[in-house]
């Protein structure tokens, strides 16, 4: 299980990595020790372990002519042996020495470039939504950029009420500001008004992506003591991969380094510029851990540069089929030249809906050819997904899009932006949304509701819920699905208690588009009664003015401040 890594004292909520309590372990990733690389140069090797033929020559023998010929053979054997095995050594050396060069010079850049932040946090209470949980201490990483920013991790500030950043050396720490946070990229940018903490401050540049087997350094400040640290790995895959904060599949570099809790936002060197920022790890696997590479980076730089807050990353809007089976190709009429994907559901919400269709093959992505199992080139004989050219694109560009439909080959041309699900992944650094009426609590639908069922949210929460949250598109802007989460009990809703975890449809006949227009629909009754339809056929009828009269009491009784959140909350409704 993939997991974020970098809050070293949170606790465990979801499949992030919030431990409270952590063991303290043996780190089995490899640690940049200068004098290790030479401890195995103090001994000559044995020869006899270099080639088979100095066994069977071992035993006394006459010296015929050939077995002089057979010893001179023995001997420049054995020679030759000796020479490769010396030349080896100093090779090996010399790579050695190589390395604790990079590491030092890795351990020089970090420095006066990686810093150690220092979040207090809280997060909402998605059953009780006018309440926060109990705040909680964290730690992590960061470097800074130019423009006087620090680079680190969305899940290291996220739901922060407080943020301090430390540099190397100094026992001073420093308020900061988030600046701008994308937690589908799981990056954010800091600053910090300070003068003096930029005093002897330098800033990274950002590289490239590196190739795989290329060495790379991760500096940050992990769990299990309080100073720099730096770990040494080697790139193991480049590929689209799913970003556990953000529930997203983007661009990740897996690397073989240690990375634990309080390395999240770290910098990965490679030379003397950064190849991509730590984030999380493989859990229950050894020494598997990914960085965010340059691109996914620049991406949300730029972002932030261009519009002053987190832009987003293009979708197309498409759930596509791979095209590998040869009949489902020639059922579509599909040339063996030509290859490509299927295009089995669109949504309504996208440029895509427009202009593609059901049953549509997706050929070719501005120029680039998508194989049938959906993959493009990358690099040197390496494939990714053709999402991460769409994930690249700036919103509000456009794509040219080559389709085979009926037969006939059309280029179309698409706007991307980004796209927002009909159930919210996350709502970090958000107040949740609710209005109580009478005792029943609406909310809109959210994972993060979903999982404070607990760890295995998926199996424990409402099925149906759950299915729908994971499945269905919105058909209009603004939709949400709203639900009557629980009922406080009261005189005014006997009878009523067990209806929750449904979906409100309607509200007097008039279909609900999300809670915004539900709070209006009840705020604006006319009528004498209100009728609420929910899932399964169920039906909720409130006399109104009692009502309204029962939710004053009933919100003094919990203790809950306002009937709504603060978003939507209008002149009229304060005065109310």
């Amino acid at each position: 299980m993939l997991r974020p890594i970098g809050l070293a004292l949170r606790q465990v909520t979801s499949s992030s990595c919030h431990n409270l309590h952590v063991r303290r372990r043996t780190c089995s990733g490899t640690f940049v020790n200068p004098f290790r690389s030479f401890r195995c140069y103090n001994t000559i090797p044995n020869l006899s372990n270099l080639h088979p033929n100095l066994r069977a020559c071992s035993s006394p023998r006459s010296f015929s002519s050939s077995s002089k010929a057979n010893q001179c053979r023995y001997f420049n054997t054995a020679a030759s042996a000796s020479t490769a095995a010396v030349e080896q050594l100093n090779y090996d050396r010399s790579n050695a020495i190589a390395d604790t060069i990079d590491a030092y010079s890795a351990i020089e850049l970090a420095l006066d470039s990686v810093v150690k932040i220092f979040t207090v946090s809280s997060s909402p209470n998605y059953f009780l939504p006018w309440q926060n949980k109990s705040q909680r201490e964290s730690m992590g990483s960061g470097f800074v950029i130019s423009g006087k920013r620090i680079v680190t991790n969305a899940h290291v500030v996220a739901d922060h009420t407080f943020v301090l950043v430390r540099k190397h050396g100094s026992p001073t720490k420093y308020r900061a500001e988030v600046k701008a946070v994308g937690h589908e990229c799981d990056l954010a940018i800091l600053v910090v008004e300070s003068e003096e903490f930029w005093e002897g401050m330098k800033f990274l540049e950002l590289g490239d992506i590196p190739f795989m087997q290329e060495a790379v350094a991760v500096v940050g400040y992990p769990q299990g003591g309080d100073n720099i640290s730096v770990t040494k790995g080697v790139v193991s895959r480049v590929e689209p991969t799913q970003y556990v904060h953000g529930a997203t599949q983007l661009l990740a570099i897996q690397i073989d380094a240690a990375i634990n809790p309080g390395n999240s936002g770290g910098p990965a060197i490679m030379g003397d510029k950064v190849a991509g920022v730590a984030f999380q790890n493989l859990s229950g696997a050894e020494n598997i851990g990914y960085i965010i590479p340059v691109p996914v980076i620049k991406h949300f730089v730029d972002g932030v540069e261009a519009s002053g807050s987190y832009s987003g990353f293009c979708s197309l809007g498409l759930s596509c089929q791979p095209t590998e089976n040869i009949q489902l190709r020639e059922y579509f009429n599909m040339r063996p030249e030509l290859t490509g994907v299927l295009v089995s559901k669109i949504n309504p919400l996208s440029d895509a809906y427009r202009v593609l269709k059901k049953d549509d093959i997706v050929l070719a992505f501005d120029g680039v050819p998508i194989a049938n199992d959906g993959t493009v080139p990358f690099r040197n004989r390496e494939r990714i997904t053709f999402d991460h050219l769409v994930s690249m694109k700036k919103p509000n560009e456009t794509a040219v899009i080559k389709v085979l439909r009926n037969g006939e080959e059309l280029e179309l041309t698409v706007t991307l932006r980004p796209l927002k699900p009909l159930v919210p992944i996350h709502q970090f650094d958000k107040v949740p949304s609710y209005f109580v009426f009478a005792g029943l609590v609406f909310i809109p639908l959210s994972q993060p509701y979903l999982h404070e069922h607990g760890e295995d949210w998926y199996n424990t929460s409402p099925r149906r819920l759950c299915e729908r949250a994971l499945r269905e598109l919105p058909q209009k802007p603004g939709e949400e699905l709203v639900i009557l989460s629980q009922v406080l009990m009261d005189d005014i809703n006997v009878g009523y208690e067990r209806l929750a975890d449904l979906q409100v449809k309607k509200v007097n006949g008039v279909d609900v588009d999300n809670l915004k227009h539900l709070c209006q629909l009840v705020q604006e009754c006319k009528e004498e009664k209100v009728r609420l339809d929910l899932d399964d056929e169920r039906v909720i009828v409130l006399n109104y003015e009692r009502a309204r009269t029962a939710t004053s009491h009933i919100l003094k009784r919990h203790r809950i401040p306002s009937a709504m959140s603060i978003d939507l909350l209008t002149p009229d409704t304060t005065a109310q």
